[in-house]
């Protein structure tokens, strides 16, 4: 019996309690009374009926104000200390009862408080010898994590059933270049915890690779890997290398895959470089075979005829002149045009010039004690090319240039000339001849005593550029110039540049391999599902009104973890005004949002980083409108099952005064950050929410059906927007 119906029981019986003695009295009294009794009772008793009836009236009010007081103080002031002991107990340790109510209570408060302090320094010494235990393994686990997220090469693991359970930053940078879309940048990637690769790469492949893995091991092949070309989104062409992932066992009769290991290898620009080489060469090659022959003739009447006019000669040396310049200007035309074609097979790395130049201006002012300056250098100029050798080279000159012609200083120069960067060394002093640059350009590089075996032309063959010396005679100076290729912007994903993350991705989780397919079941336990834990910021509170959605930010959790680095962020152009009171609200401006994509882009770029998942919201009902109103528009239909912790905090706490998301987020102890923007109030709705599943499963309530029906139930699923 709950608290309600126990309430209406005690009002009932002192509603009997009130009138039932009188009434069974005056019966009593009547039937046993004679016709001239009972007409003298009448006679007496029915004037004064009304005050009688006012006085019950009046005292079974004052009865049922104290009944509710005593129900308030005794009963639901005892439930509502039941559900913060469940919390103190399940979600929030540091959370305490607040003593109130009549002194009864308030020590029964005071006592639990007490021994919640004894509970949790008991906890803390249990907890630090798990943690004991537990550490050299973690220590093992964040090894591995630590190395597969520095490695160069896209790397993805998966279990049998094709779910990603680790990757590298390599491989979501890889990935999320292959997204569709104005929205790749902000979550609608490829990859993630817990989804399947079979989104990435074909299913019918990796069962092939599978196959051939399985093969070769039957056969006691030494290396039991496959390989295959594929091709992705965009028509994308990726090399993949499949490598299986044992069970723990030490017998080897007795071990089985458990998983497998992909490195994947993005050789799309590799083949387009290939192809616009052959370009290069065959464009020189024709334009180049009409000048030969010209300079030819010329050149041979110039030898037949030394006895030619002056003025015939004069011809013949114009035409020589005319083609000699008219090569040059198709060789530059073509170095700037094909200039990443022509970068050599050497690993070159992205960089910033203005590294390369601090990085040399360091070691000359150390090593030769020679002044340098910057003049006109491109801040923002971004350089392919392998950094020690450059700088080796760049230090080189600088210390021949000392050597023998004892400069005062050396002064850098770097701007942008097309799809390649000119990288200028410039000082003041005695011209030097052209001979002498090439002996400097092909001896061995050295600078005081250390030394290469390569020379300055290696160098400069490595990264598919050119180096001249040149005059500045008004200036009275002479320059080095360095041609190099400037990065090209597909190579240079926004997260490579800048990673303010301030730690380690958790791009891994090892308890996958034993997690199966990820189909949305009802009958599945909580903790066992995938959510996408969502929050959208509108123009207004008035969906049907015409207000729209101004940014929709999201996250994941898999397998009971919250991953920060897994989340979809977006502002979206609303093509209306945002109302003046939202934006005290959410600082979303008009400014900020427009040249923003509009929902038409966006809502499909969300459907696909929800998919296979529970969607999971505060307040959903509000944010769930807004997207319902859209499916005609976009044709993007949201049908997985939605949880709302609003709905939940009501049926785990139907005692409490609030269940706004700041109020909850109290009582379970999570700091909220980013409040009122789309990606905050998702990330903490998400630390909600994992704080509650353990408080539903003391309630019973573990599976993704029992969690629904019992939210259904609840006051706050009447409300529609």
């Amino acid at each position: 019996m709950n608290a309600r119906t126990r309430f209406i029981l005690a009002v009932i019986i002192l509603g009997l309690l009130m009138t039932g003695p009188f009434v069974v009295t005056a019966l009593l009294i009547w039937v046993s009374a004679q016709p001239a009794e009972q007409a003298l009772l009448v006679q007496l008793v029915v004037p004064h009926l009304s005050l009688g009836t006012m006085m019950t009236l009046f005292g079974f009010i004052v009865g049922l104000l104290v009944i509710h007081q005593l129900f308030r103080q005794y009963v639901q002031g005892l439930l509502k200390m039941a559900e913060n002991l469940h919390l103190m107990l399940s979600a929030n340790r540091n959370f305490r009862v607040t003593p109130e109510g009549p002194p009864e209570v308030q020590l029964l408060a005071q006592a639990t408080n007490d021994l919640a302090q004894q509970r949790d320094g008991l906890m803390d010494d249990v907890e630090a010898q798990i943690a004991a235990a537990k550490s050299s393994v973690e220590d093992e686990k964040n090894r591995l994590a630590a190395l597969m997220s520095e490695l160069a090469q896209a790397v993805v693991v998966c279990n049998l059933d094709g779910r990603i359970l680790l990757y590298n930053s390599r491989a979501r940078l890889q990935f999320r270049a292959l997204a569709q879309g104005s929205t790749a940048g902000t979550g609608g990637a490829l990859i993630g915890l817990g989804r399947s690769i079979f989104s990435i790469l074909e299913r019918n492949q990796i069962d092939h690779a599978l196959g051939v893995v399985r093969q070769r091991l039957h056969k006691s092949a030494a290396a039991a890997i496959a390989n295959f070309i594929t091709a992705a989104r965009g028509g994308q062409l990726l090399r993949v290398q499949l490598v299986p992932v044992w069970s723990a066992s030490t017998d080897s009769r007795q071990r089985q895959m458990t998983g497998y290991v992909l490195t994947v290898e993005n050789i799309t620009r590799s083949l387009e470089q290939e192809s616009r080489r052959d370009q290069v060469l065959q464009s020189l090659t024709d334009g180049s075979r009409g000048s030969l022959a010209n300079i030819r003739v010329a050149v041979s009447n110039l030898t037949d005829y030394p006895d030619m006019e002056a003025e015939i000669r004069e011809r013949f040396v114009g035409i020589i002149s005319d083609e000699v310049l008219r090569m040059s200007q198709r060789l530059d035309q073509t170095m700037s045009e094909f200039a990443d074609s022509l970068k050599t097979r050497w690993p070159l790395e992205d960089v910033l010039g203005v590294d390369i130049i601090a990085a040399a201006q360091r070691r000359i002012e150390e090593q030769l004690k020679l002044s340098s300056k910057t003049e006109e250098v491109d801040e923002v100029l971004w350089l392919r090319a392998e950094s020690f050798s450059l700088v080796f080279s760049i230090c080189f000159l600088a210390s021949r240039l000392v050597d023998h012609y004892q400069i005062k200083e050396l002064r850098f120069r770097l701007l942008p000339f097309g799809k390649l960067a000119y990288l200028d060394l410039i000082w003041a002093g005695h011209a030097m001849s052209s001979e002498t640059f090439y002996t400097w350009e092909n001896d061995a590089m050295q600078m005081k005593k250390e030394s290469s075996p390569l020379s300055l032309r290696d160098v400069i063959d490595r990264h598919g550029g050119e180096i001249w010396y040149e005059r500045e005679k008004a200036a009275h100076r002479a320059f080095f110039r360095f041609v190099l290729p400037v990065a090209s912007p597909e190579t240079m994903a926004p997260g490579e540049l800048v990673d303010d993350s301030g730690a380690r991705p958790e791009y891994y989780d090892f308890d996958l391999f034993h997690f199966s397919d990820q189909n949305i079941d009802l009958d599945r336990p909580l903790a066992d599902l995938s959510y996408t834990v969502f929050d959208t910021e509108t123009t207004g509170l008035e969906p049907a009104a015409g207000d729209e959605i101004i940014q929709i930010g999201a996250v994941r959790i898999v397998n009971g973890r919250l991953l920060r680095h897994e989340i979809f962020d977006q502002l979206v152009n609303p093509e209306r005004f945002v109302r003046p009171e939202g934006i005290r609200i959410h600082g979303i401006t008009d400014d900020m949002l427009r040249g923003q994509p509009n929902i038409d882009v966006v809502l499909p770029a969300f459907h696909d980083f929800c998919s296979e998942t529970v969607l999971l919201a505060h307040n959903a009902a509000f944010d769930m409108r807004f997207l319902q109103l859209k499916e005609a528009r976009t044709g993007v239909v949201f049908s997985q099952p939605v949880l709302d912790t609003l709905l939940l905090s009501g049926v785990l706490h139907p005692n409490q005064d609030s269940h706004q998301l700041d109020s909850i987020a109290t009582r379970l102890g999570i700091a909220i950050d980013g409040r009122h923007s789309g990606l905050g109030d998702a990330c903490a709705t998400g630390e909600v929410f994992l704080k509650m599943l353990p408080l539903l499963a003391r309630m019973g309530i573990t599976t993704l059906r029992q969690a629904l029906e019992a939210s259904e139930k609840t006051y706050f699923a009447r409300v529609k927007y």
